[in-house]
């Protein structure tokens, strides 16, 4: 399997089962503790990892000011947006309110990086998101989108604009060679400092009710959800640029449409289907679009 490739599936099937994972971590814990806790904890894991094989564990002087940006950004804000929106909303509404971030990609990589934003990439953006909403057509029925529902949608739009504009900060890190896991290290304990402030200032507790379930969670989401799929992601993004990188977040709630089936009980409808069709045929057109351009070439005048 191509490498680019391996980096995408490998990004989309851990993010689709962190949606269903961050459910067992709502309650009696505020989600500010949580994260702080998630990613501090792989946030020590990388800098373990490295202090072990002897590579350099701090950055350069130079690199403070992206690192604290991305921790602002990646780890920090979008991410309390994404708890706190999963309080108000069901695991898959959230998942397809998340989609919205491979369109500001394409829009935020023209406007931050001036890279060009080529038809077949703007237009199979479109087309994932349309078919990632058609997924969810049986919950936007009846009212849904009403109340805190709303706001719960509001939310996840501040996060996908903070997690497009980490993506930014992500570009410029690799184009400046910045070593990835330090960086990325770095940079989670910057959100995690940034997220026990401010449930410090919120006056929550720090201490967590013993349970399993949400230990289980806390590791499955620090280890595989924060280490394996930032690094598989951050590795994409420095390789084929964050247009088209984020069409991971059009994939992954096909993921957790998934596992919503086998442990939500997701019922399938006819738009459900011409949905995931529309959504595939979006992934093809974004990681691939010299393929239409070719294929265009192709044909006769």
């Amino acid at each position: 399997m191509p490498v680019n490739l391996a980096l995408f599936f490998g990004s989309v099937l851990i993010w689709g089962s962190t949606w269903y994972a961050i459910t067992f971590q709502l309650g009696a814990v505020h989600p500010a503790v949580s994260i702080t806790y998630r990613f501090l904890l792989a946030g020590m894991v990388l800098l373990g990892w490295l202090a072990i094989r002897r590579q350099p564990i701090l950055p350069s002087r130079q690199g403070w000011g992206l690192i604290a940006a991305a921790g602002l950004l990646n780890f920090s804000i979008n991410y309390f947006m994404v708890y706190k929106a999963t309080a108000l909303l069901p695991s898959g509404l959230v998942a397809v309110a998340g989609s919205a971030l491979s369109l500001m990609n394409v829009l935020n990589a023209r406007l931050f990086l001036g890279q060009p934003m080529r038809p077949a990439v703007l237009a199979g953006g479109t087309m994932g998101v349309t078919g990632v909403l058609l997924l969810f057509t049986p919950e936007l029925d009846g009212g849904t989108l009403t109340g805190g529902a709303l706001l719960g949608f509001g939310l996840m739009m501040v996060s996908n604009y903070s997690a497009s504009l980490g993506n930014m900060v992500v570009s410029k890190t690799r184009k400046a060679e910045m070593p990835l896991i330090s960086t990325t290290a770095w940079s989670m304990l910057v959100g995690a400092l940034i997220m026990a402030v401010v449930a410090a200032f919120q006056g929550a507790s720090f201490r967590v009710v013993p349970s399993v379930p949400y230990f289980l969670s806390l590791a499955y989401l620090a280890l595989f959800g924060s280490i394996a799929a930032f690094l598989c992601y951050f590795t994409l993004l420095g390789r084929i640029g964050p247009g088209r990188a984020g069409y991971v977040a059009i994939m992954t709630p096909v993921v957790a449409l998934v596992i919503s089936t086998l442990f939500e009980d997701y019922r399938w409808t006819p738009a459900g289907i011409a949905g995931l069709l529309l959504a595939v045929l979006g992934n093809l057109l974004v990681m691939a679009p010299g393929l239409v351009d070719s294929w265009r070439r192709r044909q006769p005048a």
